[in-house]
């Protein structure tokens, strides 16, 4: 699911047209795509010979906090690379080749689904094949169910930042000597579809799923939960929540409850110490805000 934060680009001619003006979490000023620090930038510039630029990013959401910023990122790159050089390629094309420079050229041990859900907006269902490629389906819902499922849902801020590679990399090594490790993924690829059949007619169904998802996905290594994570977790469902996760690959950031039918206050009360953060649905996914 696409929410209504994000990650803002842009892009113009540099004064001085042998360089860049590359300006993020930190300043760059380079003559050459290979001196470029951020590797995502060197890699997009590089493989779109983007040229004489000045750059630049800002977001809604800290970097490392299991939202997809990365993904965001990457996606939207590519989207600017394309307007800048008039020209178009469509949202599942740039989550492919988003996917391409994450994971085979920067060797991100990450998935595919931020890229996709990035790029196109909405609540999907994503299938991964074993050929590499990827087929999404759009979840269609109601007025009255998204305004439910927007309502229900509502983010805590933990504190913290993480590299999702070190906890990634333990569960896919996880995954290779451990055999109910991969049985809990098989699950969850089960619940994934029992769950795309059931919440078009009850949103409700969504707690629960939460609840045994995040039961399993903490089994998979040990970095994705700790002591104040499970405090946090323990007190929202006591105060009438039924279910909710930690986003991301773990250790760190948002965790997601779901709290319907007026619970959501008593939530945010025995949570007081965390600040809540809003869930709303972003329908269009990467987009040209403006083009000169």
């Amino acid at each position: 699911m696409s929410i209504a934060k994000y990650v803002y680009l842009s892009m113009h001619d540099y004064f001085e047209s042998d360089g860049y003006l590359l300006k993020y979490s930190k300043t760059e000023t380079v003559r050459k795509t290979s001196e470029i620090e951020h590797r995502i930038l060197r890699q997009v510039f590089s493989d779109y010979g983007i040229k004489g630029v000045d750059f630049n990013s800002s977001a809604d959401i800290p970097a490392g906090t299991g939202l997809g910023s990365s993904s965001a990122f990457t996606v939207g790159l590519l989207n600017l690379c394309n307007a800048y050089q008039s020209r178009y390629e469509p949202r599942n094309v740039l989550a492919a080749k988003a996917c391409q420079i994450e994971i085979e050229k920067l060797g991100e041990p990450i998935g595919k689904q931020d890229q996709y859900g990035c790029a196109l907006g909405g609540l999907n269902f994503i299938e991964f094949h074993t050929d590499d490629s990827v087929t999404c389906e759009a979840v269609p819902l109601s007025h009255q169910n998204r305004r439910r499922l927007e309502d229900g849902l509502v983010m805590f801020y933990l504190g913290g930042t993480r590299s999702a590679s070190a906890v990634l990399k333990e569960q896919t090594e996880q995954l290779m000597s451990n055999k109910s490790v991969e049985s809990n993924l098989k699950a969850m690829v089960r619940q994934a579809r029992s769950l795309r059949a059931e919440i078009t007619t009850d949103i409700d169904v969504i707690g629960p799923y939460l609840r045994e998802g995040w039961e399993r996905k903490r089994s998979l290594a040990s970095g994705i939960s700790n002591p104040k994570i499970e405090d946090a977790y323990k007190r929202a469902m006591e105060a009438g929540a039924t279910g909710g996760k930690l986003l991301g690959a773990g250790s760190a950031g948002f965790l997601l409850v779901y709290a319907p039918d007026g619970a959501r206050d008593s939530v945010c009360t025995a949570l007081s110490e965390y600040r809540p953060y809003d869930v709303r649905l972003d329908p269009i996914g990467t987009t040209i805000v403006y083009s000169e």
